[in-house]
């Protein structure tokens, strides 16, 4: 018999158990510094402070506070609608009929009131649904034609302010609705809408109050409820979510709602602030919104994002535009601004996006 060679006996011997995989590490928390830099909305914070302490420094009736009440309310002014149009870009929309959505339900509540002789709450309540049936029109129509929002959306700002001034000129003969001021229930609408709120050392409209709750609310509902984990879902990845149960119809859908009933809110402050409303306004104040969103963090791709970022943004459009006439310079630098932010915005928005994705 022959020998066995040395393969043959390393063959024959007993194997050798294979080596213990190693445990899996513990997961190393971030730092606290990288942890606010991959916010949506750190960029925006830095950005608001710049530019704050700028016009501070520049304009001296910026550092009043009778002119920073001024400053909020145009920022509350923007930030109501952006506070709505940043869930609808999270959630991966867009809504180019926001602005005159706005006059639309300012002038239903004024022109229904006014002509039928109702109580003013009445027409509130008539605009409400239509800011709804609007803003459930162009979620509808996105679903189930697949049609983009930005095609969508952009018919139906024709469509309003095409309605907004026709219908006005035939039921007033003028572009402007009649003063509701002496109509029942104005009042009590007044103080809802378009009250000041004395705070002792300054005085602010009621509308930096629905500013600031919208916000609040807004970011409960997206980093508290399930809805939010959906609106960022669809914003993301909509087939991946319609995958796991997510709803993305209805989701979508109500997104636009949304947005609608904040259009609502600065429609009724705008009737009750000044009585009277202007059929042409709100065009171009749905490029504003959407600015405002995402310099706040709003990712044009969505599912990136934040409400209290949109808030800080609206309040940055608010400091420039009164900033630029307290310092006395051309107020048309305010579009030079607002181009040069948004190009900024867009790149850091990307930038922390990635970062937080590889950081993961």
């Amino acid at each position: 018999m022959s020998t066995p060679t040395a393969a043959g006996e390393a063959g024959a011997s007993t194997p050798t158990p294979p080596a213990a995989e190693p445990a899996p590490a513990a997961p190393q928390s971030r730092s606290l510094s990288a942890r606010l830099f991959t916010r949506p909305e750190f960029g925006t914070i830095i950005a608001a402070v710049v530019i704050f302490v700028f016009f501070f420094a520049i304009a001296e009736p910026f550092r009043t506070l009778d002119s920073f009440a001024t400053v909020l309310y145009a920022a509350s002014t923007i930030g109501i609608v952006a506070v709505g149009v940043a869930l609808l870009m999270i959630g991966g929309e867009f809504d180019l009929s926001s602005g005159v959505g706005v006059t639309t339900s300012a002038l239903t509540a004024a022109l229904f009131t006014y002509q039928l002789s109702l109580n003013m709450w009445v027409g509130v309540v008539l605009s409400l649904v239509a800011a709804l049936l609007v803003g459930f029109i162009n979620g509808w129509l996105v679903v189930t034609t697949g049609i983009p929002s930005f095609l969508i959306t952009l018919s139906m700002f024709f469509v309003l302010r095409g309605a907004n001034i026709g219908v006005t000129k035939a039921v007033t003969g003028t572009v402007a609705t009649d003063n509701a001021s002496e109509l029942d229930g104005f009042a009590s609408a007044h103080a809802i809408f378009a009250s000041d709120i004395p705070l002792g050392f300054m005085t602010v409209k009621v509308t930096v109050l629905w500013w600031l709750g919208l916000a609040a609310v807004a970011s409960w509902i997206l980093f508290r409820t399930r809805l939010g984990n959906w609106i960022f879902a669809v914003g993301g990845n909509a087939p991946s979510a319609r995958a796991v149960g997510v709803p993305v119809k209805k989701v979508k859908i109500g997104l636009f709602m949304g947005v609608g009933f904040v259009g609502w809110i600065l429609g009724m402050h705008i009737l009750f602030n000044f009585s009277s409303v202007q059929s042409g306004l709100g065009v171009g104040n749905e490029l504003i919104y959407i600015v405002a969103a995402v310099v706040g963090g709003c990712l044009l791709t969505g599912g990136f994002g934040s409400a209290i970022g949109a808030a800080i943004g609206a309040f940055i459009l608010g400091m420039t535009t009164q900033g630029i006439v307290f310092a006395g310079f051309d107020p048309n630098w305010f579009y030079a601004f607002l181009g040069a932010m948004l190009l900024l915005a867009v790149v850091l928005n990307l930038y922390i996006k990635n970062y937080a994705t590889t950081r993961k």
